[in-house]
């Protein structure tokens, strides 16, 4: 691993790390981009970091006045993308947009390649990730209850898919777990898109999904949704109770994105992309499409989302540890 590099310092001295980065000479100049601007996501396409990425990166590339391309970089539940960010120069010129997964990765693997803060330029939400408990309509559960009752008959005999080991559904659904003290079986897959096949070819009955990746099939009747993981009934589905309504009080997951750049990435790109990204979530077209896809924009400063990082990374570590998952 390379040496650590200091996520304050870099925040706190970001005019410093301008001077001497590359890409900080076409900033100063009024230059930059100059070329498109790379946006990685470090999953397959079809699942919700994808859609979000596809929805933003038009606009993205309408304010900074270049192609944002979106790049598929799949594997390991987001660690192969995110390595390509971690080894990246800190140019401007290619971004990360990820889930909150790249901060419950830090637990869940023995060994990273990289360091999950250190070795990444943070540069601000983009949106939360509001979650669907939704089931195969051959499977015979309508409520939080129904399958409370199915679990605690049949230990170990339900399953559930997520996009792969220590995602936000697959730590979503733990939490139902432990909460409900019931016992399911985890069926993993790579990725979010994987994880919907095998939920609509019925080879898992049920999980919790992001809302974008399930909202066109619950509304055609090719899933059920059962309640939603989020805090408060969703916009997009108002007549879908949460689980916390549902008989577990103090249940509540909402994963989110953000974007990333790789490290020591210059504090006048970070506010240029940052300023950027405000435009195009206030824009009421990005809007309106995230909230009728159970999405939320979620506008956020640099230093705002690098407080948040840490809290979050602990928060994610203590549900990991207590649920004994792991990846070596």
């Amino acid at each position: 691993m390379r040496p650590a590099r200091s996520l304050v310092l870099a925040l706190a001295t970001g005019s410093a790390l301008a001077l001497a980065a590359p890409g900080t000479d076409a900033l100063a100049q009024g230059t930059w981009p100059v070329k498109p601007v790379r946006m990685v996501v470090p999953w397959p396409p079809g699942g919700s970091n994808d859609i979000v990425a596809r929805a933003i990166a038009p606009r993205l590339a309408e304010v900074l006045g270049q192609q944002v391309p979106v790049e598929n970089r799949a594997g390991a539940s987001g660690t192969v993308g995110a390595d390509v960010i971690a080894r990246t120069e800190p140019d401007g010129y290619t971004l990360m947009l990820h889930s909150v997964t790249h901060l419950s990765n830090a637990t869940l693997y023995a060994k990273l390649p990289y360091d999950t803060l250190k070795d990444f330029t943070p540069i601000g939400m983009v949106s939360t990730q509001p979650t669907l408990l939704v089931v195969h309509p051959s499977f015979p559960v309508k409520s939080v209850k129904d399958l409370i009752a199915i679990a605690r008959a049949k230990p170990r005999q339900v399953l559930y898919g997520s996009a792969g080991n220590g995602s936000a559904p697959h730590l979503s659904m733990m939490l139902l777990s432990q909460l409900a003290r019931v016992e399911l079986e985890h069926v993993p897959y790579k990725g979010g898109g994987p994880a919907m096949a095998g939920l609509l070819g019925g080879e898992v009955p049920l999980m919790i999904a992001t809302v974008p990746s399930v909202i066109g099939q619950v509304k055609t009747g090719k899933l059920r949704a059962v309640a939603t993981a989020s805090a408060r009934r969703l916009v997009a589905l108002p007549d879908i109770p949460t689980i916390a309504e549902s008989g577990l009080p103090g249940y509540e997951m909402s994963p989110w994105m953000g974007l990333w750049g790789p490290p020591n990435l210059p504090r006048p790109i970070v506010d240029r992309v940052n300023a950027a990204l405000g435009k195009v979530l206030a824009m009421p077209e990005v809007r309106d499409s995230l909230l009728q896809q159970g999405l939320e924009p979620w506008a956020m400063s640099t230093e705002e989302f690098a407080r948040l990082l840490p809290r979050e990374l602990d928060r994610y570590a203590k549900l990991i540890r207590a649920s004994g998952a792991r990846v070596d």
